[in-house]
């Protein structure tokens, strides 16, 4: 949605706009392979039409992209009114790939005698981040001159600056992102991105019914929610009670994500149940949990992600699924040891329990739909992180391998799996099931 919007935005911000008369769309490699399970040809539309991932009124979507292909028309940006017959205009390239990235992608607009206006590439690197052509060539990381006030790139960098500065790894991140914003700015925002990860968990025990996409898998969130609701004394008897909310919370965000919900790239969408999952976790079932906790939880996630970004991937067509339930898993885990007053070693070594028990995890999407195993693998993460953290405060924060030795290491397998096993839905468990509905898997 973003990258298709963001051409949109290039063609009239260029001019192009009142000549256009038609445009193409080309998804390649792991975005062509799955495209139609993940809902990227919807997003496609959706962004030429220029709505944005965070404001879109979810309800309407369905509606409004019957009516584009109904009328065979879409307005671009709502301004010009353009061609638009997906067969032509859209093509989901199962089998090519486009160099440097598996997330691939490709916009050309033409005019009436169908002349090139403008032709652009754009790849999804993970995490909702797009970059162009140009930042591709330029290795993924266009030059940023803020300077923080303490820049790391690895746990090691990380760990000896809360030694030396006396602060916790929360409190390092904070004071990085005061290079951008203020500090007022800085909890606002995360507290925001708190109330959409609870109105999605919300909104996920709320939904009945069968995930969209052919393979007719049931909404499991909502009877949950209402026997666990039900019977609360039951809890007294059964003291992993609190394992079934936790697993609650996970579906019910994951279901969101199959069913084209809103939710928080955290920090992959494939992967978006874990951090809401352990963080309600957190805020329900901890003593003494606070609005300061979250945000602190919070910081403390993002600084383990920007290692695996640094140092790995994020990106399930590049790496498996390792690289998003793997680094999710971490993250949570480290925030939660946090939260819990660990220290800074303490949370690394939580963290790398986290992603060390992922290594090897294969992203096989049954049907390309983000349903099967996606959503219970959150669910499974989730406790994991639990128990990681948990784990990591009965230690002293000493172990044997590093959080960035395992960074290495889930880098170096990803490289490794065979690209069946990335996002593709051509391996694992995704051919296990053979009698998939063709509409799911063709353009």
């Amino acid at each position: 949605m973003r990258a298709a919007r963001q051409f949109a935005q290039r063609l009239a911000r260029d001019g192009h706009l009142p000549q256009l008369a038609s445009l193409k769309a080309e998804l390649y490699g792991s975005l062509g392979a799955t495209g139609k399970g993940h809902g990227s040809d919807i997003a496609v539309i959706l962004g030429l039409c220029g709505d944005e991932p965070d404001t879109v009124e979810v309800d309407t979507v369905a509606a409004r992209v019957a009516a584009i292909r109904q009328a065979r028309q879409l307005h671009v940006l709502g301004q010009q009114l353009i061609a638009f017959r997906e067969p032509e205009h859209l093509t989901l390239h199962k089998r090519k790939a486009l160099p440097y990235h598996p997330n691939g992608m490709i916009f050309e607009a033409f005019d009436a005698a169908g002349n090139s206006l403008s032709r652009r590439a754009y790849f999804s690197v993970g995490g909702g981040f797009i970059v162009d052509e140009a930042a591709i060539a330029a290795g993924f990381t266009p030059p940023d001159a803020t300077r923080l006030r303490h820049p790391f790139t690895s746990a090691a960098q990380l760990l000896a600056l809360c030694a030396a500065e006396g602060k916790t790894i929360s409190q390092i991140m904070l004071e990085n992102e005061l290079a951008w914003r203020d500090e007022a700015s800085i909890r606002k925002g995360l507290l925001e991105i708190w109330l959409v990860m609870q109105a999605c968990v919300k909104r996920g025990c709320e939904r009945e019914g069968i995930l969209p996409g052919g393979m007719k898998v049931k909404r499991r969130a909502g009877e949950l929610y209402r026997k666990l609701a039900a019977a609360p004394e039951a809890g007294l008897t059964d003291p992993l009670t609190v394992m079934d909310w936790v697993n609650l919370y996970a579906l019910a965000v994951n279901e969101e994500n199959a069913a084209g919900g809103r939710v928080v790239t955290a920090p992959t969408n494939g992967a978006a149940g874990i951090i809401p999952a352990v963080l309600h976790y957190y805020t329900r079932f901890v003593p003494g949990a606070t609005e300061e906790g979250v945000i602190r939880f919070m910081l403390t996630a993002g600084a383990i992600g920007i290692l695996f970004k640094l140092n790995a991937s994020i990106s399930g067509a590049e790496v498996g699924c390792q690289g998003e339930v793997g680094s999710a898993c971490s993250m949570a885990a480290g925030a939660l040891a946090e939260v819990l007053g660990g220290t800074p070693q303490q949370v690394e070594n939580a963290a790398e329990i986290g992603m060390e028990h992922n290594l090897g995890l294969t992203c096989d999407p049954v049907g390309g739909l983000v349903q099967v195993p996606c959503i219970e693998r959150n669910a499974m993460a989730s406790i994991k992180a639990i128990n990681a953290a948990r784990m990591a405060l009965r230690g002293d924060g000493s172990h044997f391998i590093s959080l960035d030795r395992v960074i290495r290491t889930m880098r170096d397998t990803g490289r490794d799996m065979h690209t069946r096993y990335k996002e593709t839905a051509r391996g694992g468990l995704a051919i296990e099931i053979v009698e998939v509905p063709v509409n799911i898997v063709e353009c």
